[in-house]
């Protein structure tokens, strides 16, 4: 029996407080995306929600890519 796919919360484009405020609303998130890119566009899927720092939700994908966020980072 296979589970069932859960929704996951991508947050686009976070590098500051904001971070911590969107976390208190949308809990931590599934994926960090440096910047909203083709590459990040394609890994959304159809239930999955998309935080972004600023901008509109329907904002053009660059096509250039960001790149990943690694643990280094984060810390």
């Amino acid at each position: 029996m296979t589970s069932p796919v859960r929704p996951a919360v991508h947050f686009v484009g976070f590098r500051d407080e904001r971070y911590w405020s969107a976390v208190k609303v949308w809990g931590r998130p599934s994926f960090i995306h440096r910047g909203w890119d083709m590459r990040a566009q394609r890994e959304i899927a159809e239930f999955d929600t998309v935080v972004f720092a600023t901008g509109e939700a329907d904002q053009v994908p660059k096509v250039q890519s960001y790149n990943d966020v690694n643990e280094d980072d984060a810390k």
